[in-house]
């Protein structure tokens, strides 16, 4: 198939450092071509632009250019939006990643032209939180998915046991830690936001919705923040999203923690890399964390990765509880991360090897 392409869907920020790990493992000569598509989801230099270089990826070959709306609105907008693009030009095969509208748009569309898709991060299932958005589009891109790439064994066998194909599954281990791991001499250089010392603070990230729309749960969490703050100096890259919930709510960030903006991929997880600890609702420094062994506090009542919970680096804290599990970390009471097979740096060469046997 000469000159065929391989094109790689980035909606949102997390998706990038996924789908770099696929990027960088595909050899000279491969039968396919990679080409970033941009469906526009994020959309700003903060959280999509900046990080290009940083990965070391180009400018997106194609770019949807949609964003905002409801997620019906999303979903449907990029829908269109692709199903345009690739009736002029169409790849051999899609590849989406991870759970956001625009991942789950982009899969619908490219099933509908009869184009293949991989699943990047498939079988991530969370039973407690059914209705939560992203848990609705994961369960629904692995239905349409072909070739299905777990981060772990256990989420391979959860889809062989929903019926998948075997063939079509192959747990190749954690892209965002293959990205981190490559990036992280260069994180490590990466001068420190004033006022702070390796090891001396700690990182808040937040940003799902359950935890910042509401203003009861985002309040609870703050009272939690401001306690463990007077514990452990906090810096805090500000999400847009909490950024303008904090403004509708009426709320204040607490004494104690440094706001940032958004930071570039390299900042961020040199930030992390020199932490003593991060408290995060994100699943991706979920991830990170067990890979830096960092003592990660989850500010959620289940995770869709419990092999982080299992690595035992990673608990699962509410907001009540954190100044607790803050002062425990500061005690030296907190487990090191035990490591999780397939998580060595390797997966996108896996990835590439799946793909080749399923090439005509």
């Amino acid at each position: 198939m000469p000159g065929a392409e391989l094109h790689l869907v980035a909606a949102a920020r997390p998706n990038l450092p996924k789908l770099a790990a696929l990027w960088h493992a595909i050899p000279a000569g491969f039968p396919l071509r990679p080409v970033l598509l941009h469906t526009g989801q994020h959309h700003d230099a903060a959280m999509f632009g900046t990080h290009l270089a940083d990965l070391g990826l180009p400018p997106p070959a194609i770019a949807l250019e949609v964003s905002g709306g409801t997620h019906a609105e999303l979903t449907g907008r990029t829908m269109i939006a692709a199903e345009a693009a690739w009736a002029a030009r169409r790849p051999a095969l899609v590849v989406v990643a991870g759970d956001v509208d625009g991942t789950l748009a982009a899969a619908l569309a490219a099933r509908k032209l009869g184009i293949p898709v991989a699943h990047l991060e498939a079988g991530l299932r969370n039973p407690s939180e059914p209705d939560m958005p992203e848990e609705i589009n994961r369960r629904a891109v692995d239905a349409l998915a072909q070739l299905l790439w777990a981060p772990d064994e256990a989420s391979a066998a959860l889809l062989r046991a929903e019926g998948h194909d075997a063939a079509q599954v192959r747990a190749v281990g954690n892209a965002m830690v293959d990205t981190a791991l490559r990036s992280l001499s260069a994180a490590r250089d990466r001068p420190l936001p004033t006022g702070l010392m390796p090891g001396g603070y700690g990182v808040i990230t937040l940003h799902r919705a359950a935890n910042v729309d509401d203003r009861d749960a985002f309040a609870a969490l703050l009272a939690g923040v401001g306690e463990a703050a007077r514990l452990l100096p906090l810096a805090w890259p500000l999400h847009p999203r909490a950024r303008i919930r904090l403004a509708e709510h009426g709320l204040a960030v607490p004494p104690g923690v440094q706001v940032l903006p958004p930071l570039p991929y390299l900042d961020f997880l040199g930030l992390l890399a020199r932490a003593r600890l991060v408290a995060s609702d994100s699943g991706g420094v979920q991830e990170e964390a067990t890979a830096l062994d960092l003592p990660c506090l989850t500010l959620r009542p289940a995770t869709e990765r419990p092999v982080t919970l299992e690595a035992g680096s990673s608990r699962l804290v509410a907001a009540r509880d954190l100044p607790a599990a803050v002062a425990q970390v500061l005690a030296g009471d907190w487990p090191r991360a035990r490591p999780i097979p397939l998580w060595d740096g390797r997966a996108g060469g896996r990835m590439v090897a799946h793909l080749a046997e399923h090439l005509p």
